[in-house]
């Protein structure tokens, strides 16, 4: 019995090697199927483990922003799901986002399948979030299985050339500090934790690592050092040029650019057979018209109202610009941020040209159709649903037509919350127009704070209306 005993522990030995030290290590000595450093003389990544966290990843995102620097985080899914705000601030502010298994729990102790499940589901979360996949991943501990080191190779995982023990208190800030100098130079991978709540670290202990990185960010400008994403790490400039081919060669099936063709040409006929005026000359993408209001009573707020009669500004916006908003954007949420700074640069322009036409001044409302969920309240638009009808009924039809065309989704775009993609009115008295955007010191102020939380990009999705 002992003797039977004793082959069973060596076979399990052999087989829990096989399983999991082997691989760890042959990927550790020899970087097999792992990125660990960089070749570059003056750019090393700054990667952050276990968040993201409420408390220490806001800071942290604030601290990246003030030194202008560029990350990669891998993020545990649990963390994520409760905290989706904070996952779409970073993908928002231009940083990576990988996948750090959804509950932090080493890979040695899970089948291949649950593993699997573990990086589908984080995966899925950070997909749904941001509207961009990622196929970056790091093992909870940097431990490997079987199972990793064959995996799909569309699947890269990342190590790391430096860590500092930041996630025990006990080392300190000036402690901390001296080892991350000691390590700073090009191409090295920075491992650091945003999060102290996994077995074996100390939940204060990121205000050690934020102390001292404030200090290597400040050192590293000093020597001509930059951080950045671990995919422009790896990829260099290569990279960029990706980004930049996708922008200026976007290839459209034939179908989408007959409808392109013909939707730019009855935008220059409808605006040439309606007169229509640009906010923003130089970067057209409001126009307006003014005409009176046919249609039901419009409660605005605040005691104002719209109703049948009553003169209103008309907003189009603008086909052209929404095509190469829409064709250039990586994801529904950079198509969504973009058009939010456009809006916010161009209101105050067209409040500048009510405030000093007697025709436009003298309106009620500014108004508009839009297939939308939430967003424009951000702007002072109140939105009220179309009455049934005809029009209704084409602006419907008119506006899923052009979603799938503009929206980077396309069409699978119109399979998600169909419910909610219905076109509705946005209105806006005249007179919170000027009070809101009159003076550009107030939406440069507003536009400050609105950058703080970006949770609602995603529904952002401000459509025209065509008559």
């Amino acid at each position: 019995m002992t003797t039977m005993l004793q082959s069973i522990l060596l076979w399990l030995l052999y087989l829990s090697s096989f399983y999991a030290f082997i691989p760890s290590l042959i990927s550790r000595l020899f970087g097999f199927r792992v990125f660990r450093r960089g070749n570059s003389d003056t750019a090393y990544a700054l990667t952050f483990d276990d968040g993201p966290d409420p408390q220490y990843t806001p800071r942290l995102l604030d601290l990246l922003r003030e030194h202008d620097v560029k990350a990669t985080f891998f993020v545990v899914g649990e963390h994520a799901e409760s905290h989706p705000e904070l996952i779409r601030r970073i993908h928002a502010e231009g940083h990576l986002i990988g996948i750090h298994n959804y509950i932090h729990k080493t890979n040695w102790l899970m089948r291949p399948r649950t593993v699997r499940d573990q990086i589908e589901r984080t995966g899925q979360i950070i997909e749904e979030i941001t509207g961009e996949r990622t196929c970056y991943y790091r093992p909870p501990w940097g431990i490997m299985n079987l199972f990793d080191f064959f995996s799909k190779k569309d699947r890269k995982i990342i190590l790391w050339s430096a860590m500092f023990e930041d996630w025990k208190c006990n080392v300190g800030a000036e402690r901390l500090t001296e080892r991350m100098l000691r390590k700073l130079k090009g191409g090295e991978v920075f491992l650091l934790h945003d999060r102290g709540t996994t077995l074996g670290a100390d939940a204060e202990a990121p205000e050690q690592m934020l102390g001292a990185l404030a200090t290597v960010l400040q050192e590293a400008k000093r020597r001509g050092l930059t951080s950045v994403r671990v995919d422009t790490l790896m990829y260099g400039d290569r990279a960029a040029a990706l980004v930049s081919q996708n922008e200026t060669q976007i290839k459209l099936k034939l179908w989408k650019r007959a409808v392109v063709a013909l939707w730019l040409g009855w935008e220059k006929l409808f605006h040439w057979v309606y007169h229509l005026r640009t906010a923003s000359p130089e970067d057209p993408m409001l126009h307006f018209r003014s005409r009176v209001y046919h249609g039901a009573r419009v409660e605005m707020g605040q005691g104002y109202v719209m109703q049948n009669g009553d003169p209103m500004i008309e907003l189009h916006f603008d086909n052209q610009k929404l095509y190469e908003l829409g064709v250039t954007s990586r994801s529904s949420m950079h198509l969504a941020i973009r058009m939010i700074r456009t809006m916010e640069q161009q209101l105050p322009d067209l409040a500048e040209l009510v405030a000093a036409d007697p025709e436009l001044r003298s309106a009620k409302a500014i108004y508009g159709v839009s297939m939308i969920n939430r967003g424009p309240e951000k702007f002072g638009f109140t939105i009220q649903e179309l009455p049934p009808g005809p029009f209704s009924m084409a602006s419907r039809l008119y506006l899923k037509l052009l979603l799938s065309v503009i929206h980077p989704a396309g069409t699978e775009r119109l399979k998600q919350r169909t419910d909610q993609l219905v076109p509705k009115m946005i209105v806006m008295p005249v007179e919170e127009l000027l009070r809101r955007y009159g003076q550009h010191h107030k939406l440069a102020a507003a536009s400050t704070e609105d950058r703080r939380d970006e949770s609602i990009l995603l529904e952002n999705e401000i459509l025209p209306e065509r008559n």
